[in-house]
């Protein structure tokens, strides 16, 4: 989620793994982390010609695009105003469909090459490692990057009902990789948002597609069910865990996302007597999302709820092998508590339940549904103290993937 976006920017770790030496493809579906990741885990490019800027330091016109998300250099808060202005989207409420604002063309570098997932910000790789561990611990077990060890970013900011341009790649891409692999099937690896996108897209194939082309689905802190995070960061925003940045300036960007609408709880998950949001003036429950959306004064999000809410809802199987991978033990977000006057722009203070710090234990094992309800099997490993982050370099998380890579 772009309120997971902040957590990409952890410091990766070098580490140790061990593995057999057979081998099957690996396909990485990503997806802002994220923050998000998930929600925030691809990096985005933008080109500008804009009929005008919100400021004087802010770009009008380039001829090249350049690094919008992440770019560590462009969140300082002098130049803050320029991304929020370039990152944002525009909703239509006939077409039920976002787009970037006049004179902004974005692009997703690196489809079907690992490069833009394993750092987020070609600049700052250090600092912005994504993918980048397992895709090394793959290469060491004699992987190579884009031929068996392959990555699909996209527009994290965009929910899977705008996604259907890059749904139609994703299958092409798992196409071309069981083709260039000796007709290997795909291992599906797929991270926070990822996880339900790859559901979207499984749940579309029929039976025969998903048994030739996928050998099995591995997802990491998968929101199956969202999140109470993401209510919260539409009323107040999130600084991306960055204490210089301002969260209400933040806001802006981070409300126009249909992918944050597509992560709010879902009503299967948590009761309609559970207070998600605390208010001097009144409670939101997830029952409560028109009141709630009016009360923020943006309906816009309201309507992209209602475009979105619907599209995993029922959870049904996917049809494949799975393997559910997730942190616990994290104190995670359960319920926002604005003191008098504070809502809906101050910072709140939380009551906090297990997770993995970013998505609820209810959500993050959604997918334990699954057993019983298809053929193939459903595998659930949880992660004690490991964040939503942190699992993409958890030492036994890794080694995980690769005894799954490496059988028969």
């Amino acid at each position: 989620m772009p309120h997971f976006r902040g957590s990409s920017l952890a410091h990766s770790h070098h580490m140790t793994f061990q593995a057999n030496s057979q081998q099957n493809n690996m396909c990485v579906g990503f997806v802002r982390s994220c923050a998000v990741p998930g929600d925030g885990g691809s990096q985005l490019e933008a080109k500008l010609n804009k009929p005008s800027v919100v400021h004087y330091i802010c770009k009008q016109k380039t001829d090249y695009f350049f690094t919008l998300w992440l770019s560590v250099s462009s969140l300082v808060p002098y130049a803050l105003d320029c991304w929020i202005d370039n990152a944002r989207l525009v909703y239509n409420n006939v077409t039920r469909t976002t787009t970037s604002p006049p004179g902004v063309d974005i692009q997703i570098p690196g489809f079907g090459n690992t490069s833009t997932v394993e750092a987020l910000d070609p600049f700052y790789p250090t600092i912005s490692g994504y993918f980048k561990n397992i895709a090394d611990a793959l290469a060491a077990q004699g992987y190579t990057r884009n031929v068996n060890i392959r990555a699909a970013p996209y527009d994290f900011r965009k929910a899977p009902n705008e996604l259907k341009d890059y749904l139609v790649k994703v299958t092409a891409l798992i196409e071309d990789t069981y083709t260039l692999n000796g007709n290997m099937p795909v291992i599906l690896v797929a991270h926070s948002m990822g996880s339900p996108l790859m559901l979207y897209l499984l749940n579309k194939k029929d039976q025969s597609w998903k048994d030739k082309y996928i050998r099995a689905f591995v997802t990491l802190a998968g929101v199956w069910a969202g999140a109470v995070k993401a209510m919260r960061v539409f009323a107040s925003g999130d600084n991306l865990g960055f204490f210089v940045l301002n969260a209400l300036k933040l806001r802006t960007e981070q409300r126009t996302s249909p992918s944050l609408a597509f992560l709010l709880p879902s009503d299967r998950y948590w009761g309609s007597d559970e207070i998600l949001i605390s208010t001097d003036v009144r409670n939101y429950t997830i029952r409560d999302l028109d009141v709630f959306f009016k009360s923020l004064d943006y309906m816009n999000g309201y309507e992209m709820w209602k475009d979105t809410k619907d599209l995993i809802y029922k959870l049904n199987p996917p049809g494949v092998e799975v393997h559910c991978l997730h942190g616990v033990d994290v104190d995670t977000e359960e319920r926002a508590v604005y003191t008098s006057g504070t809502y809906p722009d101050g910072s709140p203070s939380f009551i906090f339940g297990n997770g993995d710090g970013t998505v609820n234990y209810r959500s993050l094992s959604a997918c334990l549904s699954w057993q019983g309800k298809q053929t193939q099997p459903v595998y659930h490993s949880t992660y004690s103290q490991v964040d939503h982050m942190q699992i993409l370099w958890h030492v036994p998380v890794i080694n995980y993937i690769l005894k799954i890579a490496t059988s028969t």
